[in-house]
């Protein structure tokens, strides 16, 4: 494995970690050939442990033979780049999480038959454009049971860089795909949908008709506006988290957490 000592982030090859986009680097024309970013040794782990294909190494000198070491192991014959802590804080305005990025191969899209099969819990992302929320909404799906997650296409990119890194690797765990807004599919799947919403319809979410259905699809909106009319008009239950002191919503991180438990499927 090559290990290229740089001076500048304008050398040839670390274009991928430090001018393109994250647009760019999704190639949206093509998106089976683009490209993320993983940040630090413990998501890169996950992301090589599920099986996604590793392209090029950037990482602080020091973690050559220290933190980094393991994970240049596992990554074969491809480029690692290396530079001082300071030079590396030029790309990305901050210390690096254990002084190592990869960029790795974008996996082929899926369809939506191909996420949801045989599951019983999946969430649905509407809108969620913050990537910080969409990194912690994937980390409590892992972890609270969901066995797919859909996103909208006005929703913020799993394999965006901050949240990937929020999500500690969880976005390799748990298939994802894009979806429209059309839920007649998951319909045919044999769901039923749950739209989180604060309604006068809504019923609590300890509803006990709620945790005996076989497949949920639980819809999560942005902060802002919440879910579009159509997706509460269109789903089989509206429900709400009961809640004191006059708070009328959480965040919809903390609200997705409090949904996954409560609405996991029973064994």
């Amino acid at each position: 494995m090559p290990i290229i000592k740089i001076s500048s982030l304008t050398h040839p090859g670390v274009e991928i970690f430090s001018t393109l986009t994250e647009a760019q680097l999704r190639n949206r024309l093509e998106s089976d050939k683009g490209i993320f970013i993983a940040e630090s040794p413990k998501v890169i782990k996950v992301a090589l442990d599920t099986g996604y294909e590793p392209l090029a190494l950037l990482c602080e000198q020091n973690h050559i033979t220290g933190d980094a070491a393991y994970i240049i192991g596992r990554c074969g014959d491809i480029p690692v780049y290396t530079g001082s802590r300071d030079l590396l804080t030029t790309l990305t305005g901050y210390i690096l999480t254990r002084g190592v990025l990869c960029a790795m191969r974008r996996p082929k899209p899926q369809n939506i038959k191909e996420v949801c099969q045989d599951a019983r819990r999946i969430v649905i992302i509407n809108g969620v454009v913050d990537t910080t929320n969409i990194g912690a909404i994937f980390r409590s799906a892992a972890a609270l049971g969901i066995d797919a997650v859909l996103l909208t296409h006005n929703s913020c990119d799993p394999l965006n860089r901050r949240a990937v890194r929020v999500s500690m690797g969880s976005v390799f765990l748990v298939p994802w795909t894009w979806i429209d807004n059309s839920l007649s599919d998951l319909c045919g799947l044999g769901f039923r949908t749950v739209a989180m919403a604060l309604t006068e319809n809504s019923i609590p979410i300890d509803n006990p008709i709620l945790s005996s259905e076989p497949k949920l699809a639980i819809i999560m909106g942005t902060e802002g506006d919440g879910l579009p009319y159509e997706a509460i008009t269109e789903a089989d239950y509206v429900v709400r988290i009961p809640m004191s002191h006059g708070v009328d919503s959480l965040n919809v991180a903390a609200a997705s957490a409090i949904a996954f438990w409560q609405l996991r499927a029973k064994k």
